[in-house]
């Protein structure tokens, strides 16, 4: 059991998260709680995790929302099925560079590259988002020429697993987030499973280890 405290520079508030490890077989299975601290007066741009994966991972099949993006106040296009896309094809490339490329209700996913992977399963479903570049990198660009993978000694995929979002709406180039769609600051848990995989075989017969336990 780790426990810890997240929250923005200058100021007194913050979260207190607590994460809870246990073995399940060849699986971790990961509980969050987290718990407001302070006078949270703005909505939240997400509630999740974040995970960093080898530059290898490449190839994402998941079992949820698709075939493209959805968010909270963008989900008539998003119909639950199963779904297999590149990391590249995953993303969204607005003029302007913006959040993108959510996937929501995600059952499970699998993130594979040419020798392993990993799978995650939610308790019951997480919005998964899978991209060379941090959140912070996307929020610094002013043009979709200033987002590429990073390349200096470290080169990861970046996987947020997150238990809700903010709406899509910014007021960059339309209205803000209807108040509906507001994600703020309360008391949450979640969990996830993660699975390690050997994506030799899993490719060799195109199905999933295991049967999700939330389909």
């Amino acid at each position: 059991m780790l426990r810890t405290r997240v929250g923005p520079a200058a100021t007194d508030i913050g979260m207190l998260a607590t994460y809870h490890w246990t073995a399940d077989g060849d699986a971790l299975v990961l509980q969050v709680a987290v718990e407001p601290e302070g006078d949270w007066t703005q909505p939240l741009p997400r509630l999740g995790l974040r995970m960093a994966l080898p530059a290898d991972i490449d190839d994402v099949e998941w079992f949820g929302g698709g075939t493209g993006e959805g968010y909270v106040d963008s989900t008539q296009a998003a119909v639950i099925g199963r779904y297999r896309r590149s990391v590249h094809d995953l993303q969204t490339p607005y003029v302007y560079p913006q959040e993108n490329g959510n996937r929501l209700g995600v059952r499970w996913a699998q993130l594979l590259g040419p020798a392993n992977g990993v799978r995650v399963e939610g308790d019951p479903t997480f919005d998964l988002t899978v991209r060379r570049w941090t959140s912070e990198d996307l929020d610094s660009a002013r043009n979709t020429s200033d987002i590429r993978p990073r390349d200096r000694v470290f080169v990861f995929v970046f996987v947020n697993l997150d238990l809700a979002q903010t709406g899509l709406g910014t007021a960059l180039c339309g209205p803000g987030v209807l108040p509906q769609y507001e994600l703020h600051a309360t008391p949450a848990t979640w969990t996830v499973r993660l699975i390690p995989l050997a994506s030799g075989a899993v490719k060799a017969n195109g199905t999933p280890p295991r049967v999700p336990r939330n389909p």
